[in-house]
């Protein structure tokens, strides 16, 4: 990283691309979420700080209400934040602090390598859970908790089966069903992640797995992204007929043979809800930790909608 730290903010027509997802790629750091292709898609908006000549970067997705603009988190976008090499906690300060003022409320994640012990606003360390698949398949079925390993045998002995490849319409279906609401912006996130989709599948960077009960129908399913190493549990899509009959460990336990050996994480993307943190880590992820950043800067008569 050079001496000199000059941050400055470009608006998103003043991006290069180029060297914004060379940068991306390049990072100690880097995440899928993060690369132009898929702020495009995901974000509403999205403007930039840049460090120097793209040494370091941090996307500002933002949008507009009652005529303020406010930084948000994406959807399917669990982490962002500032990337690069060799970050130090005062340069995260730093590009925290270099935020315009324009954006009147923060609320965004940043990533687990942004460290951050103190802040302009408010922050607190949100979960992930990441599981190294490079050891053996056995071994890494030896890792999984006993309820886990009980769930996967009981799907097999009802006759569950495996599916791969098929249209991720089936999925985003089921994920739709699970939603406790689908409104205007719940439909506008999912045709974001259908064009998304459609584009990574098309670089071979998307997948779909999926487990069928025995009358042939789609009980579990996810949709899995791939970059920097990483497999993404991105979109789940899961019957409540399959709750019971351990078909979610099915599937991933199957991702995990098929990728067993390889140099990847398997990104379970949280959480901070203590059952799915159970579920994760009895597959014998770890914990990792990122922050999470709010600044209100609204008028005084607004700030007590974002207590």
């Amino acid at each position: 990283m050079s001496d000199r730290q000059h941050i400055q903010y470009l608006t998103h027509s003043q991006i290069d691309k180029t060297k914004w997802d060379d940068r991306i790629t390049k990072a100690s750091n880097g995440l899928i979420y993060a690369y132009s292709f898929y702020l495009d898609h995901m974000a509403r908006n999205w403007d930039a700080l840049i460090l120097n000549d793209y040494e370091a970067v941090m996307p500002l997705t933002w949008n507009r209400k009652y005529g303020f603009h406010y930084l948000y988190q994406p959807f399917l976008a669990a982490q962002l934040g500032i990337f690069g090499n060799g970050l130090s906690e005062d340069l995260v300060s730093r590009f925290i602090q270099a935020i315009p003022v324009r954006y009147k409320l923060i609320e965004i994640s940043l990533n687990s390598g942004n460290t951050l012990t103190t802040s302009p606003g408010f922050s607190i360390q949100r979960s992930n859970y990441v599981l190294d698949l490079s050891r053996s398949y056995d071994e890494l079925y030896d890792s999984y908790k006993e309820n886990i390993r009980r769930n996967i045998r009981k799907a097999k002995q009802i006759g569950c089966t495996v599916t791969k490849g098929f249209d991720a319409e089936r999925v985003i279906e089921l994920a739709i069903q699970q939603m406790r609401s689908y409104g205007e912006e719940a439909g506008d996130n999912i045709e974001r992640f259908r064009k998304l989709y459609r584009l990574l599948h098309a670089r071979q960077m998307a997948a779909t797995y999926g487990i069928l009960s025995p009358k042939n129908e789609l009980i579990a399913s996810c949709v899995f992204f791939f970059s920097h190493n990483r497999a993404y549990y991105i979109l789940v899509g899961n019957h409540p007929d399959g709750r019971t009959i351990g078909a979610s460990h099915a599937l991933i336990d199957e991702f995990i043979k098929d990728h067993a050996g390889k140099k990847m994480l398997l990104d379970f993307e949280g959480s901070d809800i203590r059952n799915l943190a159970f579920f994760y880590s009895s597959f014998g992820a770890k914990h990792e930790v990122y922050p999470a950043l709010k600044i209100n800067r609204l008028p005084f008569y607004l700030k007590w909608l974002k207590k």
